[in-house]
Formats: structure tokens, sequence, C-alpha cells
């Protein structure tokens, strides 16, 4: 019994020194197999949980982003985005809102597909774990985190009307590809633009090619960036992905929230290496469908194994307040270390 106590009161102390002595903003990419859970936590110890994972595994994904906030000295989630009702983005929530306590909750308002079987279980699901704490934004509103600005710039099928800051006229968008209008779930994806002094984060869910177009002609209405969460898992073959977003975007890193045979393609890596400029990408999962020429380096990719040998490795950026950030591996402790230009 003493020993139990005593292991308890060492947690409770170790994440106290953690919270005491944060100084840089953290973000962690969790390993939920190819779905989406993102870990933001600002200097001031506030933090913002971007989607759950799936549900079932016997509640794998919710334990997972638990142990990562408690590795990160958290007690509890502060804000929760659901960026779309889909079950590898929502389906986590139910096991999670169980497992620690969860503050406000943000959406884009309801689900497109309630009307479909999957659909509607879903959204019901998601309805009775959130209750009353649910906020409904639209383009341009901020989600509030102490200590950065948090722009939405996408939700519910519509982006933000005018260009930011940091917007440019886009040379890209002369003979660009487009795609019909995507009416599904994905399309509706919340999306926001993180700044932090120099540094900015982009993360736009699963938001589609027809969306993503929307952000990028005539106009790139979000200017460059120095980390972005690849669209849709690694572009989810062609769905999402459009070069005149990305590669006007200019992001300096890439995360891709890959599973080992979900979102990432041959052409998806492509897309990312032709990012001018590009510094480095990461990925949650060796993607088992790429050759050897279509994945980053292994000290870069966070779980090299699929099934039972995946341990459910994490990646995570720290970003100092004078705009450097390093990524490292949580697998094999590699780091890279970058300046937002």
């Amino acid at each position: 019994m003493r020993t139990l106590k005593l292991a308890s009161l060492l947690a409770a102390a170790a994440i106290l020194l953690a919270a005491q002595t944060r100084r840089t903003l953290d973000i962690y990419w969790i390993d939920v197999e190819g779905g989406a859970s993102t870990l933001i936590i600002a200097p001031s110890g506030e933090s913002l949980l971007v989607d759950t994972g799936f549900p079932g595994n016997d509640d794998r994904d919710a334990k997972r982003i638990q142990a990562a906030a408690v590795a990160a000295g958290l007690t509890k989630i502060d804000n929760l985005v659901i960026t779309h009702f889909h079950g590898d983005h929502v389906g986590g929530l139910a096991a999670l809102s169980k497992a620690m306590p969860i503050g406000k909750i943000w959406d884009h308002g309801e689900s497109i597909e309630a009307s479909q079987p999957n659909g509607a279980m879903l959204w019901q699901n998601y309805l009775a774990a959130a209750g009353n704490k649910r906020k409904v934004v639209k383009p341009g509103d901020k989600i509030p985190l102490a200590g950065v600005d948090i722009t939405v710039v996408s939700a519910n099928g519509e982006v933000i009307a005018k260009p930011m800051k940091r917007g440019f006229v886009n040379e890209l968008c002369e003979g660009a590809e487009r795609k019909p209008t995507d009416n599904t779930e994905n399309s509706r994806s919340t999306g926001f633009l993180l700044t932090y002094g120099k540094f900015t984060f982009l993360d736009v869910g699963d938001l589609t090619w027809d969306r993503e177009m929307m952000l990028a002609c005539p106009t790139n209405k979000i200017g460059e960036v120095s980390l972005m969460q690849a669209t849709h898992h690694g572009f989810s073959n062609g769905q999402s992905g459009a070069p005149a977003l990305i590669w006007s975007l200019k992001p300096q890193v890439v995360v891709v929230n890959n599973g080992a045979r979900k979102g990432f393609s041959n052409g998806g890596y492509e897309t990312l290496a032709k990012i001018p400029q590009v510094e480095g990408i990461w990925q949650g999962h060796k993607g088992a469908m790429n050759d050897a020429d279509h994945n980053t380096s292994d000290d870069m990719i966070a779980n090299l194994e699929e099934g039972a040998a995946d341990k459910g490795n994490w990646i995570k950026a720290s970003v100092s307040s004078d705009g450097k950030f390093t990524v490292t591996n949580n697998r094999n402790k590699f780091s890279k270390t970058y300046t937002s230009r």
C-alpha cells in the first residue's frame, strides 16, 4: 500500500514539475493508427486536443491520448477541437471523456452525414459525450488558448473570406487542377492557423481538394507556414493535397499522421518532396504501400512496424519564443531543430 501511495505521489510531483517548468509550446502527434489526434500545450500550460482517434480496440486510442497527456504533465484537457464527424477523428471521445476531464469542445456544427446509419451513430455518440460543452465555430473565429493565437480558417464547408496578413496573390493558381465539390464530412473539417511569435502551425483536418483550392486561389489566404500537418493523413490518394495550396504554403516542416496502410501514397510523398525549401518530412508510420523512395528517413518515422508490433510512438515539436522549434521522434529520440523563417 505504501509503495502505491509513494508511486502516486511521485507521479503527481512529476506532473506538477512539468507544468511549472514549461517554457515552450509543445505539439504531440499521437499514434492513433491512421486516425487523428494532435495535442497542443501552450507555454502557459493550457491544453488543446485536436480529434480523438478511433473507437473500440479496447479503447486503444483514448489510452494512448491519455498516456501522452500524462507524459506532458496534464491532468485534464482544457479544450477539444473535433475537426469533423468521422470515426477516426471523433470515435475515441466517449472513452477519453471517461478517462480524464475535458473542458470546452469546439466543432463545425451539425454532421451532414447524420442521415446515414454510421454517421447517425457517430453523431449521437458525439452529442452524448459532448453534452453542453459544445461551441460551434466559423471561419475567422478565434479559439482561445493562453499565450498563442488560433484562428479558424475553415469550418462547415466554408473558408475565411479575406486573406490573413500573411496572404498573397498565388501564381500557382493558373492552370491548377480543380476537382468536384465534395459533400462528405471531410469537406466540413474545422481547420486553424496557430501563431506563436514567428512560428505558425496549420492543421485543416481532412479538408478536401475543392476547399483547399478555396484557401489557395486566386489568393493564398493563409500565407507561408513554419509547420503543417499534412491534410487528410497524407492527402489520402488525391482526395486532398492540392499543390496550389501545399506548395504556396511552403511549410518548412510537414508531419504526416498516416497509418501504415492509410492516407499516404507515393504520390502524396512526391507532393511533399516538391514543396519549395522544405526542410523536413516526419511520418507517424512507415508507409507499407510506398516504395523505398517514397518514405522519409527511418529516423524521422515514429512507427516502423504495423499491427500488434506497433508500439504507438508519437512525434513531438517543442517551440521556443524565438521561433526555433525542435521535432523529436519518441521511438528513437532522434531530433532536428529548425528556425522559423
